[in-house]
């Protein structure tokens, strides 16, 4: 990696952002895609040099174009890595849910994904780049209320693998992280959204999930006091862009780990059982 110019998507807080500082500290030129102005004028301040921010909004066409338009023109055409880390949470039971919620899960967390990956491919064929998306350990094992999130990291799983294949002619690697639980404000915003959906939810809805809701949200807020940091993850996508031989899986954190071997080995019956005494005991 001569230039070793890399896009990281999603990178005004969180996993993306702490990718993007480890990836300029590293000597890479980072370009950090960011939705709005100012999240990139705060990147900026920690990272004066050997960052650029771009405006990429990955559920609209027009913006993910103009993004690789920009960054080949300051590239010449060549990129080296490519960072899929935009994401959010749709949170919620699923019988109460509006689709159009669940439809926008899937625009940010998969089709985005894709899109910009399409979108950079020609860059990254040129240089014989390096993908590395941003899964999950629920990517392996579904938990109550977050399955619209769930589902799109275990669909995830699968692009990972079938892109791998595809582009091993072209010498293309992609690498999937399945980070555990990070300490980051994902799970704060997507409180927040699960409020803002919870106002369109009929009082019978509260009554039927009330309880199961109330334990959900301290086992929630459990988790992200116990979190590791996102720095952990930055490390391990620093590894998969610079690895002469990088694997198709990397793993963050104990859980994802002891979690990834276990889940898939369990009955389902036996499995949903433990996840219903972990998260919905009070």
């Amino acid at each position: 990696m001569e230039d070793r110019a890399v896009v990281v998507t999603g990178t005004s807080s969180g996993i993306g952002r702490a990718i993007a500082l480890r990836l300029v500290g590293g000597g890479y030129r980072v370009f950090a895609c960011i939705r709005r102005s100012e999240d990139g004028e705060a990147l900026l301040r920690d990272a004066p040099s050997g960052l650029s921010p771009i405006i990429l909004d990955v559920t609209k066409s027009e913006s993910i174009a103009a993004a690789a338009l920009e960054v080949a023109r300051l590239t010449g055409g060549t990129l080296n890595g490519l960072v899929n880390n935009a994401g959010i949470t749709v949170a919620g039971p699923l019988e109460l849910l509006p689709i159009e919620a669940l439809r926008h899960q899937f625009e940010v967390n998969l089709f985005g994904q894709i899109a910009v990956t399409q979108a950079f491919l020609p860059h990254l064929r040129a240089a014989r780049g390096r993908i590395v998306l941003i899964g999950s350990i629920l990517g392996k094992l579904s938990v109550p209320f977050v399955a619209p999130y769930a589902a799109t990291k275990f669909a995830l799983e699968a692009v990972a693998d079938s892109l791998a294949i595809e582009l091993s002619d072209s010498g293309i690697a992609v690498s999937l992280i399945g980070a555990g639980n990070i300490a980051t404000p994902i799970w704060d915003k997507s409180k927040g959204m699960a409020f803002e959906l919870a106002e369109s939810w009929p009082e019978k809805g509260w009554e039927l999930y009330r309880s199961q809701l109330s334990a959900f949200q301290a086992y929630a807020e459990r988790a992200a006091r116990s979190g590791i940091a996102a720095e952990r993850v930055a490390v391990v996508v620093e590894r998969a862009l610079s690895a002469r031989r990088p694997r198709s899986r990397y793993v963050v954190g104990w859980d994802s780990r002891l979690l990834g071997r276990i889940a898939p080995l369990l009955p389902g019956r036996l499995r949903q059982r433990i996840v219903r005494r972990v998260v919905l005991s009070k």
